[in-house]
């Protein structure tokens, strides 16, 4: 490849690039801020109908198999091996990019319907594997079988739409699939109120469940008018000799495991949660739930636009400015992630009981609400772990290296798997929540020395820039420590004052944190990558 080809594949020299990948991921964390908030809104309208009751067990657990899939398949093995091999065809020309293209949704929507079809037919299998203390309870079992058998081809219309968001994301085109969750979240939001209102009286959690079906189409309908406007809405064949997709299944059975840790993890909770007390599987539901939103703002929004460019740099040659955009991730996602967990942890039964315990004739109780605090101080650990894990494995996947990943990963789910097993009987939840948060940092770990090691990026986490984020967030914990209030004393105060004060504390350490921050020499600039 010529050097000018080279460079035009890589994005050099166009205008403001560093500009362009930093006004990409402001737009991404943007939208789904509007995604996480309203998918807030859901929980809260959730936990208003269920509370943590036995019925919030069985519809998380049957809402949790379909994401399951969805997580494993879609959103992240999929576009992990999909988007590096998309961008060199797309640097061939139009024609090649449409042939490769019709060959992956023709294979791939035929490998959905087969899957849909089993996962309809062992509906009761899966139930039992996900949550096998409800195999005590066969009406419970039978309740939740029911509710996947609606739920699951929901897996198919978000896989589907999984893959038009990689294609416009491909393109720079970002806002459309970041913010199309929110149908998700408003479907669910509307099946929450119509069961308030008593219009289906009794059949909250078949309404849901519908309602979970209904969104998946909808957010596939979403993403085809711009699927169309870029002349990408092709005729799926099933062209399995393609030379593309023969690459995409070299890459894309690693990137399966790698890509999805955290799912593996969420998965082994539900199982050893099933046999604990009730409630429990609610409380790591509800915890989860918080940690979402800086999740979706900070490590997706990263990986997203990241990953695109990395596979351009990788594939033009330019291994100066792949190793300056990794480290540019990583500057972005401690000086954002730390401040996140360091609030989680210590505001988590203020957050908590803001969200879920501020309507009156809620279901949600004070020790639902210190029960979950518990999990999210233990998630809150595991945060900052999460979005360094997004960003040190895209530079694994733009060099199309999913194996190394695959190991770390297998790694990472053994100490989830022996610390859940040691921790439970003694821990209950939280003991699930801590090994969520080591499994996190073992895997972050390995890929930092396995980037070095494979001379992928020489990632720097001691740099001027990074060591005033560190003092300012000991700075914040000692504030926020100073702060806040005893669980008791905080539940027992009116649900209003609550708020105002949580958003008072809120709003003055943010404002300190950014003043402090422009003090100790940070600028706009900072804000963007050296490419």
């Amino acid at each position: 490849m010529s050097t000018k080809n080279r460079e035009k594949l890589a994005g050099l020299g166009e205008e403001g690039s560093s500009q362009k990948v930093a006004r990409q991921g402001f737009i991404v964390s943007f939208m789904t801020f509007f995604s996480r908030v309203s998918g807030l809104i859901r929980d809260i309208a959730l936990s208003y109908v269920f509370g943590a009751s036995a019925m919030a067990d069985i519809f998380f657990v049957a809402f949790r198999i379909p994401n399951f899939f969805r997580r494993l398949f879609a959103e992240g093995a999929f576009n992990q091996a999909f988007i590096p091999v998309m961008v060199e065809f797309k640097a061939k020309g139009r024609e090649e990019l449409k042939i490769f293209l019709s060959s992956v949704s023709g294979l791939f929507g035929a490998l959905l319907i087969i899957f849909v079809f089993l996962g309809l037919i062992g509906s009761d299998l899966l139930v039992k594997l996900f949550a096998p203390g409800f195999m005590s309870d066969p009406d419970k079992l039978s309740q939740t079988s029911d509710l996947v058998r609606i739920m699951f081809p929901y897996i198919g219309f978000i896989s589907l739409t999984a893959y038009a968001g990689g294609v416009l994301n491909a393109h720079d085109r970002f806002a459309v699939p970041a913010i199309t969750p929110v149908l998700l979240n408003l479907c669910l939001i509307i099946a929450s109120l119509l069961w308030i209102w008593e219009v289906f009286d009794g059949l909250a959690v078949v309404v849901l469940a519908w309602a979970v079906l209904l969104a998946g189409l909808a957010q596939l309908a979403f993403q085809i008018p711009s699927l169309v406007s870029l002349g990408l809405l092709v005729k799926p064949n099933l062209n399995y000799r393609h030379s593309g997709v023969k690459e995409m299944g070299v890459l894309i059975l690693p990137a399966i495991f790698a890509s999805s840790v955290g799912q593996i993890n969420a998965l082994v909770n539900t199982v050893i949660a099933s046999n604990l007390v009730e409630g429990s599987i609610s409380w790591l539901y509800y915890a989860d739930r918080l940690l979402e939103l800086p999740v979706g703002m900070v490590a997706i929004a990263l990986s997203t636009v990241m990953l695109p460019h990395l596979s351009r740099l990788s594939a033009g040659g330019s291994e100066d400015g792949f190793s300056s955009l990794m480290n540019w991730g990583v500057l972005m996602g401690l000086g954002l992630g730390l401040p996140a967990g360091i609030g989680l942890y210590i505001l988590s039964v203020p957050l908590l009981s803001v969200l879920f315990m501020s309507f009156e004739g809620g279901a949600m109780t004070g020790y639902d609400v210190r029960m979950a605090g518990l999990a999210l101080e233990m998630f809150a650990i595991a945060l900052p772990g999460f979005v360094l894990v997004r960003v040190l494995s895209s530079g694994f996947f733009a060099k199309k290296n999913t194996k190394q990943p695959f190991r770390y990963a297998s790694a990472a789910v053994a100490v989830n798997l022996f610390v859940s097993l040691a921790t439970f009987k003694a821990l209950g939840h939280v003991g699930l929540a801590l090994a969520t948060a080591l499994s996190a940092w073992t895997n972050v770990f390995l890929l930092y020395f396995g980037l070095i090691k494979h001379k992928i990026a020489v990632i720097k986490v001691v740099t001027p820039q990074l060591v005033k984020v560190y003092l300012l967030c000991l700075l914040m914990a000692l504030g926020l420590g100073i702060w806040s209030p005893e669980d008791l004393i905080w539940l027992s105060q009116d649900p209003l004052y609550r708020l105002a004060k949580l958003l008072i504390a809120i709003l003055v350490v943010l404002g300190l944190y950014l003043v402090a921050l422009f003090g100790l020499g940070f600028r706009g600039r900072d804000l963007r990558p050296g490419v």
